[in-house]
């Protein structure tokens, strides 16, 4: 099945798939039919409407999913979708490992899709937790107090990085892993990079 709507990147892209091929041609064939405009982005099928990513099809080893953007806004009546990591804000999956689920479930998928539609149509935004919301561990708080300009040097980091320093420094159980995790890191917020930076 051809027609306007369909992204050439996206056919390559199929031809390419060693797994899922025949989910993706599904999964586009709903996500088509739902007047969704088909576009190539992060390397995968990104379905948007005016300009506003939508949904996205992806497949991992495991599964293939749908990734709607704003799945954190959709009712989710059949209980269906799927955070991928707890600090995934806004994305939510819908998992499929073979074809047949996705047949079956093409309705709901549609009502999903439209209510998805009906979000960005509406302007609705994901109300992110603000970094201030994140509870900063008491053994890195007194390394801020202590240190000025390690404080400084945190505040001046990005929301994103900030939490992924709060989270990581938060994980750990025990106090002196805490303590050792921000011993370590310090250094790194200092220069002014993130965790993973």
């Amino acid at each position: 099945m051809t027609n306007s709507r369909m992204h050439p990147k996206v056919d390559e892209f199929l031809s390419k798939a060693k797994k899922w091929k025949e989910e993706y041609e599904k999964l586009r064939e709903i996500v088509l039919d739902c007047g969704l405009i088909e576009e190539f982005k992060w390397m995968h099928p990104c379905y948007t409407y005016e300009n506003k990513n939508v949904v996205l099809i992806h497949g991992f080893k495991e599964y293939c999913a749908l990734l709607f953007h704003k799945g954190a806004l959709l009712k989710d009546a059949d209980r269906i979708l799927i955070q991928q990591t707890e600090n995934v804000q806004a994305a939510r999956q819908i998992r499929f490992t073979n074809v047949q689920e996705i047949v079956e479930m093409e309705p709901i998928l549609k009502t999903y899709i439209y209510e998805a539609i009906e979000i960005e149509k509406a302007g609705l935004k994901v109300d992110f937790k603000k970094t201030t919301d994140y509870i900063i561990p008491e053994e890195f708080q007194h390394k801020l107090d202590e240190i000025p300009a390690l404080k400084t040097a945190f505040e001046a980091l990005t929301p994103g990085r900030q939490r992924a320093y709060i989270y990581y420094f938060s994980q750990p159980k025990q106090s002196k892993t805490r303590v050792s995790r921000v011993e370590k890191y310090m250094q790194k917020i200092l220069d002014g990079k993130g965790l993973n930076d």
